[in-house]
Parts: structure tokens; C-alpha cells; sequence
């Protein structure tokens, strides 16, 4: 199961976030170095597009790995466009994403000496668990395992399971703001063996 950017932008119609996204089917795929494209401030300015910086991108692709089921890939091409968009014009939102990103990798450099996307799968499953998004409620504003929760944790799944290979896992075969038509209801989801609520990801109790 390989995610897409298309697929980022059936999620993002899911949330009902359409303005602006689809352009983002037209933006430049990530550099073969794996670092998106952040422009220089000088071309940011009058704009009210900002990238989501490289570190938040790699630290929400580290998270989604753990997350989604072991059997997904095309992590960061649709990590990178649904946080791009769905940050697009949202000024505070942004900066929580991105606070909250960088306090999960601090916490990963002062516990493991390594940054949370270097960690194996294993240890970043841990020290999600041990921070306490698990149990945690999703506040904007609370502690940081609840900020974990709203800004990574909650975003990252919803984006997965309102993209169409996220929804055909629990049977959502047409998710809304996907075409899909009247076969889409009629057809049976493929069977799986990946349990989306016991594949090992921190969300997984």
C-alpha cells in the first residue's frame, strides 16, 4: 500500500480543507535528498504560503511510520502535502505543529541522544507511548503529551484513515470528497491481515 500526494488531497477534502489544496498537485516533489523545498524568506515575503520546515516534515513522517501499518509507504510524499495544506494560512496552527514536533524531537535527542526520525520504528513507538499520547486528550494548549495527541498523534491518523487506502482498511470504501460512485458502494473492501488497532503504533490500544 504506497500513499500518495493524491491521496493527501482526498484527506484534505475529508477535512474539508479545499482552498489551496489543490495546487498542491502541481508543487514540486520533494528533492532526492529527501529535504523538502523551504523558500528562502526573501520569496515568502507578501505571501501567505510558508513550507512547513524540513525538520517538522521529517519528525510527522518519523510519527506516521509508527502509526500506520507496517505494510504502508509513501510516508513523507503524503505527510509532506497534507501538513503543507492543511497548514496553508493557519498562522498558530502551524507554529503548534511545528512546537510540537520539535518538542517530540528534543525529548528524543535528551532520552535516546538521536533525533526522533533516526530512532529504529521500535524506540519511536517507546517513547511515544512514554510521553503518553496513548491515553492522552487532544488539547491544542495542554500538557505535552495532549499536545502530542492534537498536533501529531490525532492529525497524523486522521490523515491516514480519511485518505482512500486508509478508509478501505476499516471498510470506508468511498471516503467523502473522494469520486468513487455508486460501484465504490457496491464493491467489497479487499481483505487484510493488518489490524489498524493492533499494528504496533502507539495509537494501537
Amino acid at each position: 500500500m504506497r500513499l500518495s500526494r493524491r491521496d493527501a488531497l482526498a484527506a484534505l477534502g475529508t477535512a474539508g480543507v479545499l482552498a489551496g489544496a489543490t495546487a498542491m498537485a502541481g508543487r514540486e516533489p520533494p528533492r532526492a535528498d529527501g529535504d523538502a523545498r523551504v523558500a528562502p524568506s526573501s520569496e515568502r515575503e507578501g505571501s501567505e504560503e510558508v513550507d512547513v520546515e524540513p525538520p517538522t516534515v521529517a519528525t510527522l513522517t518519523a510519527a506516521a511510520e509508527v502509526l500506520y501499518p507496517s505494510r504502508v509507504e509513501g510516508h513523507r510524499e503524503f505527510v509532506e502535502a497534507y501538513a503543507l495544506a492543511r497548514t496553508r494560512g493557519r498562522d498558530d496552527y502551524r507554529d503548534g505543529v511545528a512546537e510540537a514536533a520539535a518538542a517530540l524531537d528534543a525529548a528524543a535527542r535528551d532520552w535516546y541522544d538521536d533525533s526522533f526520525a533516526a530512532l529504529s520504528r521500535e524506540t519511536r513507538d517507546g517513547l511515544l507511548r512514554e510521553l503518553g499520547t496513548v491515553t492522552a486528550d487532544a488539547d491544542p494548549d495542554g500538557a505535552l503529551s495532549e499536545r502530542l495527541r492534537y498536533y501529531v498523534v490525532d492529525e497524523l491518523l486522521f490523515a491516514f484513515y480519511a485518505s482512500p487506502p486508509g478508509g478501505r482498511l476499516v471498510g470506508i470504501e468511498n471516503p467523502v470528497g473522494y469520486p468513487g460512485g455508486t460501484e465504490s458502494y457496491r464493491t467489497a473492501p479487499p481483505e487484510t491481515s493488518d489490524d489498524p488497532g493492533t499494528d504496533g503504533g502507539a495509537d494501537g490500544d
